[in-house]
């Protein structure tokens, strides 16, 4: 783990600094909307219990289902993640600026005013310094937390260290897992010690403007920063939570920044897949992304049935009339479904194909990742074809899978057929003798908006035409997931020893 910080500390430093952005902008808002709702509900007693009531209630609302509800009103990205964490920040602020403006002694209330003073004097100049000390109290439990949650940031295509901890758990990276965790638990751990000092500064000195000048300014540097637009020339990349996703990215990255002047921009391993990906493309957050045909017929268009590459021609025709988007670059490898089971479980009741799998499947636990028991080609139409009637079913990261089969958490369990892991995983790819799977192609979506204004992208993608086969890709993926390379690195091995430059 250390050696990894050292070597790419370019890496994670960027991650740091937009971890530390992201942050601090839900910070800022918080304290500032946070804190003016504490002093409203202070002086309006009855506005107190329903609003306490509402933010206690989105409080309890989980990370995950926050998020989702969240993409379909501000998209994928920081935004999104500055909403959710912002909102999660809330309740200590108003709670504690609540709390420390109406647990102040009326004795002193009531002499403020005797002498004259108006409510928002008493309000400024007594309420507010009595109540700082329990006011800094909050913001210092709601900083902490926020730094510590913004690692969800990165499950929506935003940035910050949970891209390294997704990342690492994604590619069985564990070193990267656990450099990601725990900068973002240093980062919590000093905002709480700067705090802690702000804290004991104010209670001695009672005032501090210069500190919060600061904290103000640099707030708005953040701001200022994040917001500012993007460059024109600048393709943003989206990539799935896969390996061999991150592989793809750093080989179109490197292919077109090198053969053109537009710099690439990636955002990797957006949680969720198409389901984020697709209405960020649609929105314009995205330029392009690496997709599978049969995925894009049955997630995108809708379609029913089961796809093959005889109907592609159909599948080009719909994006471009309906999204505007294009296929450019068809790599050649088709990573389709799979099942496997441990390898005692197929030598216990002689299983070899799906059929043999139904014969015994009230007996066994099913493993997959989250969206397989969503998607129309997923588990509930591999059940129907098959029969199948599993004892229970786990939803899993996709790059925990191979981990629970081995551990013995689970017995069946879903595969793509380019797996990395696969062979050296102790199972056994069973046949799918109904032919339930589709053509799942690799090809890239791009819009079509991208490459009116940019041409020169179209001949770049091209050059992947036909270049990786399942096997190539299979060994690429296994680089990084069991040999440790990085994709970036394992993309530029390919493309020179293809001569595709």
């Amino acid at each position: 783990m250390i050696s990894l910080l050292i070597n790419r500390w370019d890496f994670f430093s960027g991650l740091l600094m937009e971890h530390i952005e992201i942050s601090l902008i839900a910070i800022l808002i918080a304290i500032v909307f946070g804190g003016l709702v504490g002093i409203l509900i202070s002086e309006f007693q009855k506005s107190a219990k329903p609003t306490l009531n509402t933010i206690n209630f989105l409080y309890t609302i989980p990370s995950i289902s926050m998020l989702g509800f969240l993409i379909p009103f501000s998209g994928i990205g920081n935004a999104t993640a500055i909403i959710a964490l912002t909102i999660y920040a809330l309740l200590p602020m108003v709670r504690n600026t609540y709390t420390g403006l109406t647990t102040i002694d009326p004795v002193l209330i009531q002499a403020a005013t005797g002498m004259g003073s108006t409510r928002f004097q008493t309000l400024w100049k007594v309420k507010l310094p009595l109540a700082m000390p329990v006011i800094l109290s909050g913001i210092r439990n709601m900083v902490t937390m926020t730094i510590a949650l913004g690692g969800i940031a990165s499950f929506i295509g935003a940035g910050g260290l949970g891209v390294a901890i997704y990342r690492g758990i994604t590619t069985n990276n564990a070193a990267m897992t656990l450099a990601g965790s725990l900068l973002i638990a240093g980062l919590a751990l000093l905002a709480d010690g700067i705090l802690s000092i702000v804290e004991k500064r104010w209670k001695q000195h009672k005032k501090n403007k210069p500190m919060w000048i600061t904290v103000f300014v640099v707030c708005g540097i953040f701001i200022t920063n994040l917001f500012v637009p993007f460059q024109q020339d600048t393709i943003h990349i989206a990539t799935k939570p896969m390996t061999e996703e991150y592989i793809i990215g750093e080989m179109l990255k490197i292919l077109i920044e090198e053969d053109t002047n537009l710099k690439v921009e990636i955002t990797q391993g957006v949680g969720g897949g198409t389901s984020n990906i697709q209405p960020g493309m649609e929105k314009g957050d995205f330029d392009l992304y690496p997709e599978y045909t049969g995925t894009a017929w049955n997630m995108v268009l809708k379609r029913k049935g089961t796809y093959s590459e005889k109907l592609f021609y159909q599948l080009e025709q719909a994006y471009d009339k309906k999204y505007d988007m294009s296929w450019v670059g068809m790599y050649g490898f088709n990573n389709t479904f799979g099942l496997v089971v441990r390898k005692e479980i197929a030598k216990q009741y002689g299983l070899h194909t799906y059929s043999d799998l139904a014969k015994v499947s009230d007996q066994l636990i099913f493993g997959a990742e989250y969206d397989f028991f969503e998607r129309e080609d997923g588990y509930d139409a591999l059940c129907k074809t098959y029969g199948f009637h599993f004892a229970s079913t786990k939803d899993m990261d996709i790059g925990l899978k191979y981990q629970a089969i081995n551990d013995k958490q689970i017995d069946v369990m879903n595969i793509f057929t380019t797996d990395g892991q696969l062979s050296k995983a102790d199972v056994v790819v069973l046949k799918d003798d109904k032919h339930f799977y589709p053509s799942y192609q690799c090809g890239n979506v791009v819009r079509n908006e991208v490459l009116r204004k940019h041409p020169e992208l179209r001949h770049v993608l091209k050059k992947l035409n036909n270049t990786i086969s399942d096997t190539d890709m299979a060994k690429m993926n296994d680089q990084v997931e069991t040999q440790k390379k990085e994709p970036k690195a394992v993309a530029k091995a390919f493309l020179e020893r293809e001569h595709i430059q």
